[in-house]
């Protein structure tokens, strides 16, 4: 599963009219994603676009807007967009009375040790984050993989085959099969993913019913204001018919896209007093321009 790239996320102002039925649709997604192992943890797989609405509320609730922010939201939480051949997923320790939480995550310490997924034969051990883990204590939320090799994915597509999460623990015993519609979705993001629920950048600001404003067009590249800036003098320079990522972009093309690039920053600096240009190399070929906050 491919990580998200800032183009594929709405403009602010794009998803705040998008964001009630958004908000519909991916509870609805996240619903089928939930797998409670025990009565004490709950797994919720993620996927492109669990991570999506998450750096998008994230982004709303802190108010952040200049694409510079934006990315590092992106980098933060991609990392629990699953990699190919793997299943990612957020582990909830749910422990509903105040007064036992400490002792009960006390009682779980090594539960990174006790999770595994069993497919067939398969006996598939999760992969805890690292960053979150001290050798004497455990927190309530944490973030997990599990590698799947091509023939367990195969076994995992058949129904017939027995499929589980199982925790396997001193204090904590439980195991959860893999049936329906939660089993359907594994096997799909293991395929690679299904298609988005959040419209994608350009989608966005089309659904805002003003159009991006072209200032300027050069021989094969052109000069656009967008019509949700998500920063100060945010102008974008981009090739006038769709264009692959960068990395596999023309030289020639690439070399008009930063001409017109430099006269840009130039004209954004002068009025501003600085400017930032941002490229994602994954995304079709484009530069943004803005002034930093």
């Amino acid at each position: 599963m491919k990580p998200l790239t800032l183009a594929e996320l709405p403009s602010p102002a794009g998803f705040e009219q998008l964001r009630p039925a958004l908000r519909e649709a991916i509870l609805a997604h996240k619903a089928a994603r939930r797998l409670p192992v025990g009565d004490r943890v709950m797994l919720l797989f993620e996927d492109r676009e669990t991570v999506r609405w998450q750096v998008l509320e994230m982004c709303r609730v802190e108010g952040l807007r200049s694409p510079e922010a934006i990315q590092h939201e992106l980098d933060t939480y991609n990392e629990l967009v699953p990699a190919e051949g793997e299943l990612s997923a957020t582990l909830f320790i749910e422990i509903t009375d105040p007064g036992k939480v400490r002792p009960e995550l006390d009682r779980l310490v090594g539960l990174d040790e006790a999770l595994s997924l069993h497919i067939g034969p398969h006996r598939l051990k999760a992969r805890f984050d690292e960053k979150q883990m001290e050798e004497d204590r455990i927190s309530a939320v944490h973030y997990v993989q599990v590698a799947v090799p091509p023939e367990a994915a195969a076994e995992l597509a058949k129904p017939e085959v027995p499929a589980a999460f199982v925790v396997d623990h001193p204090n904590y015993r439980a195991r959860a099969e893999l049936s329906g519609e939660i089993r359907d979705q594994l096997v799909r993001d293991l395929a690679g993913g299904r298609g988005e629920l959040v419209p994608a950048g350009d989608s966005a600001r089309a659904s805002t019913g003003d159009p991006d404003e072209i200032l300027e067009t050069r021989g094969s590249v052109r000069l656009v204001r967008p019509a949700r800036p998500q920063a100060p003098g945010h102008l974008i320079v981009e090739p006038t018919q769709p264009a692959p990522p960068f990395k596999d972009a023309p030289a020639e093309l690439v070399a008009a896209l930063f001409s017109l690039a430099q006269e840009v920053a130039r004209r954004v600096e002068a009025q501003h007093g600085a400017c930032r240009i941002t490229l994602d190399a994954t995304a079709p070929l484009r530069l943004d321009l803005y002034a930093p906050k």
